[in-house]
């Protein structure tokens, strides 16, 4: 059986804290393999336009190339009239039923999860990893009080192996962690491209830096 991670989200683009948090999430959950699944557009952000998808693929794939236990899919990019997690999710269940999965949001995601369509069976098919961040505080009041006893909290529990506390047998669990510290944004990522501020360099890897001034992705 192999631990598997899919990171799904619009990567607009690819930065230093989405790299972080694959790091840090491999080693906390004793990953085999971490994947990250963009989206061709967020279903549930109907008035944002994202970058092209291929774009956003070309630069994960790029900053995850000598990364040996990450990798990028293109299954939702390939399959554009199922763009929702649950088919996603369901999918992958599907295609890897002897593997353990565990689905990776951040906190603003967890936050807004009602809005994603059949959420609560979102939360439910498969483990989920909640990765908090500095400006977002994570609640609970929102979801199912059957969804909330299947919460592991892991914050200052950075450890590997320390997820097996408080882990209900035979039912995926919803793992919150605070693992990662960083606060960057891909908005202001954006933002900042278009104002000519050079500090953006900071907040990504050297070779996404490279590919959008090559091909003037933000501009």
């Amino acid at each position: 059986m192999k631990r598997i991670a899919f990171y799904g989200g619009s990567f607009d683009p690819p930065h230093r804290g989405h790299l972080t948090v694959a790091r840090a999430l491999l080693t906390q959950f004793e990953l085999h393999e971490f994947i990250f699944i963009p989206a061709l557009h967020a279903p549930h952000k109907v008035r944002l336009k994202p970058t092209s998808a291929y774009d956003r693929y070309a630069m994960l794939c790029l900053v995850t190339l000598n990364e040996p236990h990450m990798k990028v899919s293109k299954m939702e990019i390939e399959t554009p009239d199922r763009p929702y997690s649950v088919e996603t999710l369901t999918r992958l269940n599907a295609e890897l039923p002897d593997d353990e999965i565990f689905f990776v949001m951040g906190a603003d995601s967890w936050m807004d999860v009602r809005t994603w369509r059949e959420w609560e069976k979102v939360l439910t098919i498969t483990n989920i990893i909640v990765v908090s961040r500095p400006d977002v505080e994570i609640g609970f009041s929102h979801v199912t009080e059957e969804i909330r006893s299947r919460v592991v909290d892991l914050r200052e529990k950075s450890e590997p192996g320390a997820m097996a506390t408080g882990v209900r047998s035979g039912e995926p669990s919803i793992f919150i962690t605070d693992t990662v510290n960083l606060d960057i944004s891909a908005t202001e990522i954006r933002r900042k491209i278009r104002e000519n501020d050079p500090s953006w360099h900071e907040d990504v890897p050297p070779e996404v830096a490279n590919y959008i001034e090559k091909y003037q992705i933000y501009n």
